[in-house]
């Protein structure tokens, strides 16, 4: 058994407003306390535990990815400024098709190495580049549990012959390397990896394949993921080809809506949003990339009005280039408020939640909140730095002013994974001169 005792100064700890000195107290990375450094310090168990002091320092929820690529972080500065299809040629299929297992390590070190210095504790990757086998997400899974943060790894299903031989399967070869994933990868409490099915969309798994990922899902007892009407001309594919539009052509087939975590949702009209509130959907919502790739906007006002589930997501470092969910949490804000002209459109603490609480929530794990019974994901930030100020107004000022620099440790399932702005298990030399060596031939030309 292993305890710890964290105590900051101030706290956000997922609930409305923030508080004074807190401390929490973890046993094998569940929180079991939450209270003032005195009621803590009192506890039965907190005389063994190893205490970490977060003076001068704020404590908050650590920020859950509800939506990324990895790989695509190597392709940061390829294809930006492109139109969707020309940037998916030039960039997306043209480099990834040539990655290894090994360079598989290599952006996931980097793009998990990055987002756990941005405070990212959780992160679902959705990963198509599978080579028709497991080693690819396996390197992936094996780089997040040496850099120490947790990782969803949605495993695709992808059978549109239109993209690269390294996206493809069958459907029988989808669904028996994503049941021998699961299978390698089981753990009841899912503390630190868990594998999700992750049909890749309407134009990249047929209606077969599809079913057979939402099985999956249903079998193992986890939800799944699909990209859906992410840019307009994919709402007219789906009228041509299945003479409805997404999420009504998706419902129609044999799957648990229920269990369906969409991804994007721009193009979404309110019949479509009406129909994912009704029957239990949740949203990954990743504004920066719907921005970048200029896709259109999620009305996320609407779908959280009408309680969707929706977890921010940054999609992949090549369609968005951060990758950080503090910054998805003031993207969504003013995004929102910018399209419907209304300044009290959306407020922080909604938008906060989304990148912790409520993203948990979407991807069924206890994470995202500092209380008992959650897994112990903290994130520290400095007090001393003038993006904070004035510090009466934490909550406001973590999702509008908030400076990268500020965020000094991480702790992942009760474990440190960074200390002082460093990585604590993988030097971040080692992963440029990886990242750099990789890339080194790599040119927009």
């Amino acid at each position: 058994m292993s305890a710890i005792l964290v105590t900051a100064d101030r706290a956000l700890t997922g609930d409305l407003g923030a508080r004074g000195p807190t401390s929490v107290l973890a046993v094998d990375g569940k929180i079991i306390a939450v209270g003032t450094p005195g009621e803590i310090a009192a506890h039965p168990q907190a005389a063994s535990a190893r205490r970490i002091d977060w003076g001068q320092r704020a404590m908050v929820p650590g920020t859950v990815n509800t939506h990324n690529h990895s790989f695509q972080s190597l392709l940061r500065g390829i294809g930006d400024d492109l139109p969707f299809l020309e940037w998916r040629d030039r960039a997306l299929y043209r480099y990834s098709p040539r990655l290894t297992a090994d360079d598989m390590t290599t952006a996931a070190l980097f793009a998990f190495g990055e987002m756990l210095l941005q405070g990212v504790t959780t992160v679902c990757d959705f990963f198509y580049l599978n080579a028709q086998g497991n080693a690819h997400a396996t390197a992936v899974i094996e780089a997040a549990r040496r850099l120490g943060i947790r990782i969803v790894l949605a495993r695709s299903f992808y059978d549109w012959d239109g993209a690269p031989a390294a996206y493809r399967e069958t459907i029988p070869q989808a669904v028996s390397h994503f049941e021998a994933l699961a299978k390698q990868y089981r753990d009841p409490d899912r503390h630190l990896v868990t594998i999700q099915p992750a049909p890749h969309s309407q134009h990249g798994a047929s209606p077969a394949m599809i079913e057979a990922g939402a099985g999956c899902a249903a079998d193992a007892g986890v939800p799944w993921h699909i990209h859906l009407a992410e840019e307009r001309y994919q709402v007219d594919q789906s009228l041509e080809r299945f003479g409805a539009r997404p999420i009504h052509a998706v419902s129609a087939l044999d799957v648990d809506l229920s269990q369906m975590i969409a991804v994007h949702g721009c193009w979404f009209d309110e019949s479509e949003r009406a129909v994912l509130a009704e029957r239990g959907g949740s949203l990954a919502y990743c504004p920066g990339s719907n921005m970048f790739l200029g896709d259109g906007v999620t009305d996320l006002v609407d779908l959280v009005a009408r309680g969707v589930r929706v977890g921010l997501g940054t999609d992949g470092g090549c369609s968005n280039n951060r990758v950080s969910v503090f910054d998805e949490m003031r993207t969504a804000a003013l995004l929102q408020k910018v399209h419907r002209i209304d300044g009290q459109a959306i407020d922080a603490e909604t938008c906060f939640a989304l990148g912790t609480r409520t993203a948990g929530e979407v991807l069924r794990l206890p994470i995202g909140r500092i209380a008992p019974g959650y897994r112990c994901d903290l994130v520290a930030l400095d007090l001393g730095d003038p993006s904070l100020w004035p510090v009466q107004v934490l909550e406001k000022n973590v999702v509008y002013a908030l400076s990268a620099r500020a965020i000094t440790d991480v702790v992942v399932d009760g474990q440190e994974a960074v200390i002082a702005r460093q990585l604590c298990h993988v030097p971040i030399g080692e992963i440029q001169v990886r990242v750099a060596e990789l890339t080194r031939d790599w040119s927009r030309d």
